[in-house]
């Protein structure tokens, strides 16, 4: 059976991303935390970009997904920031 790449899937996707350039999770080819805090903020400007441009579109799940995830990236980014 061949994955399907979901909406929620795809924001799960971005949100990893986010947090290996947090330096939360190890990058997945050099397995070493970095830190690049001007992706990390790209990527969250990314997903702000498809909430606003799906609004309306989302189920009741995603449209929860989104936004709980949006607020949890945006505060590690404010941490990871304060750090540097």
């Amino acid at each position: 059976m061949e994955d399907q790449l979901t909406f929620a899937t795809f924001i799960l996707s971005l949100s990893t991303s986010v947090l290996v350039n947090l330096g939360e999770l190890p990058d997945p080819l050099k397995n070493e935390k970095d830190i690049n805090l001007p992706l990390a903020k790209q990527t969250i400007g990314i997903i702000e970009m498809l909430m606003e441009k799906t609004k309306g579109n989302l189920t009741e799940d995603e449209d929860r997904l989104i936004d709980s995830m949006l607020y949890d990236l945006r505060m590690k980014y404010v941490e990871a920031a304060k750090k540097q």
